[in-house]
């Protein structure tokens, strides 16, 4: 019922993450009574989306399509000994918005999934071993989400890492309950972590 090229906008709009028919809806109807020049903007960012962007090699962190490798292998005030290892590249900047991290990061591009197909293999967990022959790395910090998916992933890591270089230190980021949050409401991972890392008083 509604004009073609609306209901093209709502399907693609559809497609992102957490939009539902609804929002969609919404998202597509507030671009078409808006000025045009909004649609026609977020139209020229998306198509150069993918020719502007790539991973860093080293890193596997986003960087500009120019750049060689990642500002943050890249910066000589940053310690290549001590690797921090997240999921995804937009992990980084959480932890950079700390200022409290000066050491370099590797992106794995995901955890080990068996439901969604993703296996061990389909990591940068290789690259990743070689960066710490290279680079002489003392400790890797393994800052993988507190998911079931993310727990199997380190416990591979700290396997991997205690056979291959069991003279790197392997740390994982403390976990626990957050300020401000009630005990009926954190998950069962979180309150196991709590438990586990508990400290004196």
């Amino acid at each position: 019922m509604l004009p073609q090229a609306l209901n093209n906008a709502i399907d693609a709009l559809g497609h992102l993450p957490g939009v539902g028919a609804r929002t969609a809806e919404r998202y597509a109807y507030y671009l078409f009574k808006n000025n045009s020049r909004i649609s026609q903007n977020i139209a020229t960012a998306l198509s150069n989306l993918h020719d502007g962007v790539k991973n860093c090699p080293i890193t596997f962190a986003l960087i500009d399509i120019n750049d060689e490798v990642s500002e943050f292998y890249s910066d000589p005030e940053r310690d290549k000994t001590t690797v921090l290892v997240v999921e995804e590249p937009l992990d980084i900047y959480a932890i950079e918005q700390t200022k409290q991290f000066s050491g370099t990061y590797h992106v794995l591009g995901g955890a080990i999934s068996p439901i969604d197909g993703i296996t061990a293999d389909q990591l940068h967990i290789k690259e990743l071993l070689e960066r710490i022959a290279k680079d002489a790395v003392r400790e890797i910090i393994v800052a993988t989400n507190p998911s079931v998916e993310g727990e199997s992933t380190a416990l591979l890591l700290q396997k991997m890492l205690n056979e291959q270089y069991p003279h790197v230190k392997v740390t994982r980021l403390a976990r626990g309950l957050p300020l401000g949050i009630d005990l009926s409401y954190a998950d069962q991972i979180t309150l196991s972590a709590a438990l586990e890392n508990r400290t004196k008083l």
